[in-house]
């Protein structure tokens, strides 16, 4: 049940009188912290309450966010990578300028509300913690990994190898800052290892309202998460992202992958505040209009008679249409009405937030053989069952000519059928876009007025706490990078 939220320890120092009476009542309180502990109030947390709020938080802020100025996908990746458009407040994403509340909240929440969390599941299950329970590490160790993965692709350098010390017996609040090579280099190794903790015959978990405690998909799911990171670094590391993949696909019992529908990564929304979907959240609870479908996405979508454009919009006249990104709020105004708007699926109150699908492991595998970095398969056979495999996850089946009309597997059309069935997963369509330059974007309306010097946002800026917080090490990590902190410097992996 995606239900729990927020909880909030207290602590009750013993103060003045209270302090004197321990040292003179010794006599009468040999027991007192036994009989005084508020079952309300507890210090200690298990996994099993940690783990959906830490999904939940951690999912939401990456799937929609409901508050303004801080939604990463609905007023960022989204509207960057033209799967929509604003009709007002242009200035908030749609023109490449952002609020500073994007880098600060997100980066306060992804840390403190997911990070925090998943490493406090794998300290207390660990083989020494104080309850040990392999998969309930396993679990973490993939979500603190797939949350390092989304903050290294957000800003490159980042903490990592010093971060979440802040509990440490020798606590570390000024963190250094890793390259963007080097989290890679740690999360893919912590994937592996998360697959050898993770075991269908190990201990079960509760509060897992990704995967209601199967195992065995959370296997899945940690080697599909290192199939995207090693292809992703491919032409930075190709050797090493060669071996990892082959390794992967050379033993499918020991590394399983995902490969149908029901395997997704999604967290199951449901009906009930605080837990419903962001995007019903906003778009329907809160009446926000704001977001019309982007022409880029309806005029390919309807060039190639792709049905899934009647999951993705909803008609307007009959007819699925949209308009140009970036214009100025008198100009977008008028396409109020006359804009196809975010399509029901997405906005209804129960509908999933979405990490990981097979459509995406498929079109992975695609590119990779493409690349000559796998052999197992074919990029034809991956990148067909990709695209059969989005149009199912909308309950859908591919039209007859479609893959005619699309085309050859090439690197462009596979990257092409990723950013359509990424729909939704816009931080993730991003990223791939930033990698590759795919698909090719259409000539900016000439009406549109942009921001970020016309460049199409590369990177977060970093957040204004580590500039009055921890400023020497935030000086390197910017170094890292290899160029000032603003959003035109690219990240390492881009080719």
């Amino acid at each position: 049940m995606k239900n729990i939220r927020s909880i909030i320890i207290k602590f009750k120092p013993l103060l003045g009188v209270w302090g004197l009476l321990l040292f003179t009542t010794t006599a009468c309180t040999e027991k007192f912290d036994e009989m005084n502990v508020d079952p309300n109030n507890p210090t200690k947390i298990s996994a099993q309450f940690l783990l959906p709020y830490a999904l939940e938080r951690s999912v939401d802020r990456y799937w929609g966010g409901r508050t303004r100025f801080e939604r990463l996908n609905l007023d960022g990746a989204m509207l960057w990578m033209q799967y929509l458009t604003r009709n007002i407040y242009s200035n908030e994403g749609d023109n490449y300028g952002i609020s500073p509340a994007m880098q600060n909240n997100n980066w306060q929440g992804f840390f403190n509300e997911g990070l925090v969390n998943y490493q406090r599941i794998i300290v207390i299950s660990e083989p020494k913690g104080v309850t040990p329970n392999a998969n309930y590490e396993g679990v973490a160790l993939v979500m603190r990994s797939w949350m390092f993965s989304v903050m290294t692709d957000l800003w490159g350098a980042v903490p990592y190898n010093d971060a979440l010390k802040g509990a440490a017996d020798t606590p570390n609040y000024t963190p250094s800052y890793d390259a963007q090579e080097k989290v890679y280099e740690g999360i893919l190794n912590d994937l592996k290892i998360a697959n050898e903790k993770l075991s269908v015959t190990g201990p079960t978990i509760t509060g897992d309202i990704l995967y209601s405690g199967n195992i065995l998909r959370w296997k899945r799911f940690a080697n599909s998460l290192r199939l995207r990171l090693a292809n992703r670094q491919a032409a930075k590391k190709p050797a090493e992202s060669r071996a990892i993949m082959r390794e992967i696909l050379s033993d499918p019992a020991k590394f399983p992958i995902i490969t149908a529908n029901a395997d997704n990564a999604i967290v199951r929304n449901t009906t009930v505040l605080p837990s419903n979907n962001e995007w019903h959240q906003v778009l329907i609870q809160e009446s926000r209009t704001d977001w019309n479908i982007s022409s880029t996405l309806a005029d390919r979508m309807n060039a190639l008679n792709d049905t899934r454009i009647t999951v993705f919009a909803n008609p307007v006249g009959g007819k699925y249409v949209g308009h140009a990104n970036g214009l100025p709020d008198a100009i977008a105004t008028t396409f109020l009405a006359t804009s196809s708007t975010v399509g029901n699926y997405f906005t209804a109150p129960a509908a999933p937030s979405v990490l990981m699908t097979a459509s995406e492991v498929n079109l992975i595998l695609a590119e990779a053989f493409l690349d000559g970095d796998i052999t197992t398969g074919t990029a034809k056979g991956y990148f067909e069952a990709g695209i059969a495999a989005s149009f199912e996850q909308f309950g859908l089946t591919v039209p007859a000519g479609y893959l005619a009309r699309v085309g050859d597997a090439t690197r462009a059309t596979v990257l092409e059928q990723k950013w359509l069935a990424l729909y939704g997963v816009g931080v993730e369509a991003w990223t791939e876009y930033r990698r590759t330059g795919l698909p090719v974007l259409p000539p900016k309306d000439p009406r549109a007025v942009f921001e970020n010097d016309g460049v199409l946002p590369t990177r977060l800026p970093y957040p204004g706490s580590e500039y009055s917080l921890n400023k020497a090490s935030l000086d390197k990590g910017i170094s890292l990078n290899g160029g000032p902190d603003n959003m035109k410097v690219k990240l390492w992996w881009a080719e």
